[in-house]
């Protein structure tokens, strides 16, 4: 007969909330299985910890994006934005879909190319674009997004060298009610930068002006920061038109659209406060179908969505490793998961659940990594149940960013597994080891140890 651990008599604050049809629920479900994979085989099998990620999840989300814009606006097209999870299977699903790709970095270019997308289908953002990725980029007809003068002025530079007309697009920044304001990527709208940066393109002949792109910031939960968004690069669009006689040929609204992730220090969970793609949609495309851009002249609407289309579909798998009392008495329990692993736990209050039966008692609980740093807290305080030592968890809605800001810190990074649509677990990044950290260093030949000569 298996011993049961001891759980200590304990007095709590009931907080139950509203009870449902049949009374009060506290009991905390686990989480057994991801796309019909036992947690505990994917585990046994590829280790702890363990990236999961669904391709169904994946493929459905974007589904469900596209057909809520595309049933409300007649030309649109999403772009995968590298940077939000740059891992190659994860790219190909959204390719596969019909994104294009939307980069930041040289670095970004080079993998966008090296999945198969054309040149004229990947978008070159950020503020960081080397003179030999401008070439490049001009060679293979990408839409370059100018981030500010000192870009223009680069690129009308390598346009009078014979490299070819640059397809350009600026960036705009502006008020759209939200705070904080991301005004240092861009040109101002208010201010009339943006009009100057586009006043020179256009006069210099030298670029193809293409369109106009924003991006007003990061987990937006007001859609109407969108329509005012829309309204203002709408109205950049007939002004160009009306003084050049130039058509913009899209409209780049960007991503930001929020997760169901929740915020640390909101009131209510991600699930309930975040907009759905029918609102952000809703809003978009009435702002441009009521703009003064004439209905022949449309632009075609693009949109980079990263973080709503991949957080779902991501799960990071752990187990416990010691449970502890700290000095006020509270609960906490260490995990082999740590910030390294999961920075998003630095804004997110990820949604953390068992991977196997659990008491009914819970009690507020510190969640801690494995690092030995006191930064590496998970959740600060979750109401949870007890686990013992070589039990499992699991946490959600992690697709986005932790699989790009990760850390090599104190211990490798783990596997990484996508499971397919039909329920198969592959691996699509392995586990690192020494080898593979070490094998960019150079150690001079005066510090080497006697085994390092050897080799």
């Amino acid at each position: 007969m298996e011993k049961k651990p001891f759980e200590r008599p304990l007095i709590k604050r009931l907080n139950a909330g509203m009870p449902g049809k049949f009374g009060i629920h506290s009991h905390i479900e686990p989480l057994r299985e991801i796309d019909g994979v036992l947690v505990k085989d994917l585990i046994a099998e590829h280790g702890s910890p363990l990236y999961v990620l669904s391709e169904s999840a994946l493929r459905r989300t974007f589904r469900e994006a596209y057909q809520t814009f595309s049933t409300r606006y007649p030309r649109v097209q999403f772009a995968w934005s590298y940077k939000t999870n740059y891992l190659n299977a994860v790219c190909n699903v959204f390719h596969q879909e019909g994104a294009w790709a939307e980069v930041v970095s040289g670095f970004e270019y080079e993998k966008a190319l090296q999945n198969g997308v054309p040149g004229s289908q990947i978008i070159f953002n950020g503020p960081d674009k080397q003179e030999k990725d401008l070439r490049l980029a001009i060679k293979n007809g990408s839409l370059i997004h100018i981030d500010h003068f000192d870009e223009l002025y680069m690129l009308l530079e390598l346009a009078g060298q014979g490299t070819g007309t640059p397809k350009v697009a600026i960036r705009v920044n502006m008020d759209t009610g939200i705070y904080p304001r991301w005004d240092r990527f861009g040109f101002n709208y208010e201010n009339g930068e943006a009009w100057e940066a586009l006043n020179r393109i256009l006069l210099s002949e030298k670029l193809e002006l293409v369109g106009l792109h924003t991006h007003i910031g990061t987990y937006i939960l007001t859609a109407d920061a969108y329509r005012a968004a829309a309204a203002k690069l709408a109205s950049l669009a007939t002004g160009i038109e009306k003084k050049y006689g130039k058509v913009i040929q899209y409209i780049d609204l960007g991503g930001g659209f929020a997760s169901k992730n929740t915020l640390k220090g909101a009131y209510v969970p991600g699930t309930d406060a975040a907009p759905s793609f029918e609102e952000y949609a809703d809003a978009i495309s009435s702002a441009l179908i009521k703009s003064e851009i004439k209905p022949d002249n449309l632009p075609l609407l693009i949109l980079e969505t990263g973080r709503a289309m991949v957080d779902d579909a991501g799960y990071l798998l752990g187990t416990v490793l010691a449970n502890k009392r700290l000095a006020d008495g509270r609960r906490a329990t260490i995990a082999d998961i740590g910030v390294n692993l999961l920075f998003t736990s630095f804004w997110y209050q990820h949604e953390v659940l068992p991977a196997q039966d659990v008491s009914q008692h819970t009690e507020e609980t510190t969640l801690y990594g494995p690092l030995c740093m006191n930064i590496d807290v998970i959740r600060e305080a979750i109401d949870f149940p007890l686990l013992k030592k070589g039990d499992h968890l699991v946490i959600k809605r992690i697709g986005a960013y932790n699989m790009t800001q990760w850390l090599q810190f104190i211990n490798y990074r783990p596997r990484v597994v996508m499971i397919d649509e039909a329920g198969k677990p592959h691996v699509i990044r392995e586990r690192e080891d020494l080898v593979h950290l070490i094998r960019l260093e150079k150690v001079p030949e005066h510090l080497q140890s006697p085994k390092q000569k050897k080799q």
